[in-house]
Formats: structure tokens, C-alpha cells, sequence
């Protein structure tokens, strides 16, 4: 009876872990890398050690960045009176990709999922408070993605912003604005093309 030999197995129960892999998919990339020359498997093998060793999180926006501040929250000539609120990093890249936005930005990680058990304490939403009262805020955008667990964060945070609104006569000015309906239901930020995304952003109505 053949055994699959142990560095083999332990390989693909790895790459199982991941999301969208399933066993046949986590067989497939096993034994693709068995036949990449070593060179190649030892700088994948390197880039895999550094993915979290090599990057930090920003101490302002909370994008993974090299350095800390970020290299967007430190550039010369953003608007630092707007930010939009994503997800994940892999939103703001993608609204970087359209070029049209050069405001500051909020990643907050994740979504509020109750189903999930993931609730505002899970995500960086708290963080986002000191940012309106510390600065000369007008606009913040809320950039979560059309989904039922986007939805449901773009309203928590338009409820906090509120609260604050009432107990702060400087917040009453800033404008509280969701990204247009220019992205399907239930899609996400990161797989939308530029030109979606920039009716998106600009098409923006008061939340």
C-alpha cells in the first residue's frame, strides 16, 4: 500500500489551512512544487518566513505596511481631512489602483459578523474614534463592502460617528458619506475594476 511520504502530507494538510484550498487543490500545489528547482522553493520558502517578520501594522490607518507610519499616511500632499473606512487591505489597494482618491485611510480588518463571532471589539474599529477628535476632520467615508456583514458595519459606525456628533460641537461638521451603489450585492471591493470603483467613490451619498 503506498504512503504518502511525511514532508509530502504535511505539506498539503498546510496548504488545506487555507481559504478557498481544498484537498485536491492543496494535492495539485504539492506536487507542483516538487518539481521547482530548489532556488525557486528556497526564496518561496523565504518569502513565506518574512510575510509577517518583514511587515507591521500602520499605528494610523492600520495598513500592512515596512514601515510604520505607513508610506501613505506619511506622503506629502494627502488630504488629511477625509478618510475612508475599508475592510481590508486589500480594498484600499484597490482604491489606490483607480488613482482618484488622495485622501487617508481606516482599515479595519474584518466586518461585524455575528454569525461569525466577530463583533466591533474584533476589529479596529475603537481606533478610528481618536482619529475624528485628534484632527481637522470633514468627510469620512464609509467604504465597506455591499454585503450583509459591510452593511451592518457601515451602520455601527455611522451610529458611534452620531453619538459623537451630539456630545461634540466640532464632529457636527463632518460629513458621513457611503460609497455608491455602483458595486454589486454582496461583491467585494478588492475584485472590481477601476472604473466601478471610481463611479463608486465619487458617486458617494450622505449616510
Amino acid at each position: 500500500m503506498f504512503t504518502i511520504p511525511r514532508p509530502i502530507k504535511k505539506l498539503i494538510e498546510s496548504f488545506e489551512r487555507l481559504p478557498g484550498i481544498g484537498p485536491k487543490t492543496a494535492q495539485r500545489l504539492t506536487f507542483y512544487l516538487l518539481h521547482v528547482p530548489q532556488g525557486q522553493l528556497d526564496e518561496f520558502a523565504s518569502a513565506l518566513t518574512n510575510i509577517k517578520r518583514s511587515t507591521v501594522l500602520c499605528s494610523k490607518c492600520f495598513n500592512i505596511a515596512e514601515s510604520d507610519p505607513c508610506d501613505i499616511c506619511r506622503a506629502i500632499g494627502r488630504d488629511e481631512s477625509t478618510i475612508c473606512v475599508v475592510e481590508q487591505p486589500l480594498d484600499l489597494l484597490a482604491i489606490e489602483k483607480t488613482g482618484r482618491y488622495k485622501g487617508l485611510y481606516h482599515v479595519l480588518h474584518g466586518a461585524i459578523s455575528p454569525i461569525n463571532n466577530i463583533g466591533p471589539e474584533e476589529l479596529y474599529l475603537e481606533q478610528l474614534i481618536p482619529r475624528l477628535t485628534g484632527g481637522d476632520i470633514k468627510e469620512i467615508i464609509i467604504a465597506t463592502n455591499p454585503s450583509m456583514e459591510g452593511e451592518a458595519t457601515a451602520m455601527f459606525i455611522s451610529h458611534e460617528i452620531n453619538k459623537l456628533k451630539v456630545k461634540s460641537e466640532k464632529l457636527k461638521f463632518i460629513k458621513l458619506t457611503r460609497i455608491a451603489r455602483g458595486l454589486p450585492t454582496g461583491g467585494d471591493l478588492e475584485y472590481a475594476d477601476d472604473v466601478t470603483l471610481i463611479k463608486a467613490m465619487e458617486g458617494r451619498q450622505l449616510f
